[in-house]
């Protein structure tokens, strides 16, 4: 942002219900996720060099678009070669430079790059490694090594997070990620524009401008997050809540926790710009640099209370579940205990019992009900008078009420 304003707070249009059905769940997990991921990047370089550059088998056919501008003119170009590319950008050293290289397999192309800019090994190791925390790193003549997560909820039900890898120099800044999209394109709109700040500032004024994107970002999310929370929360309330809510809950939960992982180090990050000497960071770039600071604060302090209310929704799912349970034994308890004396009753005449004793006398005590021609409307009788009285009294204690 050109100034310091409150980031936006907009929640995607496409939300997952609780109660898509498994074909989403199987799109989910069809592909490899960031945990995989991240084990096979690690994977790759144990035991190697540092240094040693790895690129992913996964990674994509790099991009290359070059944004030089100044405060009257601004050229935005993709060019199919890194040799084109350079030409362009060494040929015009009056200008300020925005190097976009969106994909990393090539890697001749990245060793040149580390040539041509002066880049350290470790450094090019971290950006192909792909799954680095938000950090800051100050190399020679004041340069800085920048790197961001950003952040979006799918609609899979997940949080992904790409790496965005800053350097910047005398007049430029270059980029890396290893996706085609990105959160970047109100930078891209704003240096098109020619009425932006950034156009008029030095090229540590864009790495601020693409940090404090990537910050914004985060509400959005986080948004999209609370708007699922809340459906989470109405299913959880609902008569017939669905079998698998439980885990979508605790998945919520683990994403919040991960997002969190992603803000702390950011904050650290833009803490430690603010630390940096005045020949490294100007007092007029520490002015945005703070309000980006004043954006992970807040972002935290979203997580933290989302990270609360998804602990809240367990307990109460947990709660209502208990509930449930004690409706149904309600319930079982109230038919047992109905069916409890008529099972004495009929037990009772079901006994076999003979009218006439061995010596052929007639046995009047020996249930003399049986043998009466009205026995069994009488026994029915007194079967539903019995249930009726226990149903009155039931509803007098309260016991077959919803209250």
């Amino acid at each position: 942002m050109d100034s310091t304003t409150a980031p936006p707070v907009a929640a995607p249009s496409t939300l997952p219900h609780p109660d898509d059905d498994h074909d989403q769940d199987l799109a989910h997990n069809s592909g490899i996720s960031d945990r995989d991921a991240t084990r096979e990047a690690r994977d790759q370089v144990v035991g190697q060099r540092p240094g040693t550059l790895v690129i992913s088998p996964r990674a994509l056919r790099p991009r290359l678009f070059l944004y030089s501008y100044d405060e009257q003119h601004m050229l935005e170009e993709e060019y199919d070669t890194y040799d084109e590319l350079m030409r362009y950008f060494r040929a015009h050293p009056e200008q300020r430079h925005w190097i976009d290289i969106r994909g990393y397999n090539s890697l001749p192309m990245m060793e040149q790059l580390m040539v041509d800019f002066n880049i350290h090994p470790l450094q090019m190791e971290d950006v192909l490694g792909d799954y680095q925390r938000a950090k800051v790193e100050l190399f020679d003549e004041n340069r800085l090594f920048l790197v961001s997560r950003m952040t979006e909820f799918t609609p899979s039900r997940d949080i992904d997070d790409d790496q965005l890898s800053i350097f910047t120099g005398d007049n430029y800044v270059l980029t890396f990620q290893d996706d085609y999209e990105d959160c970047l394109d109100s930078v891209r709109q704003r240096l098109r524009s020619g009425f932006s700040s950034i156009r008029r500032r030095p090229p540590q004024y864009l790495a601020y401008a693409l940090t404090d994107v990537v910050l914004d970002h985060y509400y959005p999310t986080m948004a999209a997050i609370g708007d699922y929370i809340e459906t989470l929360e109405d299913r959880t309330l609902s008569d017939r809540p669905s079998r698998r809510l439980l885990s979508r809950i605790l998945q919520v939960k683990k994403d919040i926790v991960r997002f969190r992982r992603l803000v702390y180090p950011e904050r650290e990050k833009i803490a430690e710009v603010l630390r940096m000497p005045e020949e490294v960071v100007p007092e007029e770039m520490k002015v945005f640099f703070r309000d980006c600071y004043d954006h992970a604060i807040q972002a935290m302090d979203l997580a933290e209370s989302y990270r609360e209310s998804v602990s809240s929704l367990v307990d109460l799912y947990m709660s209502n579940q208990s509930n449930r349970m004690n409706e149904v034994m309600k319930v079982l308890t109230i038919i047992s205990s109905i069916f409890i004396p008529l099972s004495f009753v009929v037990g009772l005449y079901g006994m076999n019992f003979q009218r006439e004793g061995p010596d052929g006398r007639i046995n009047y005590l020996n249930m003399p009900e049986l043998y009466s021609p009205i026995g069994y409307p009488v026994l029915i009788v007194v079967l539903v008078v019995i249930v009726v009285g226990q149903l009155i009294y039931f509803w007098r204690k309260g016991w077959l009420s919803d209250k």
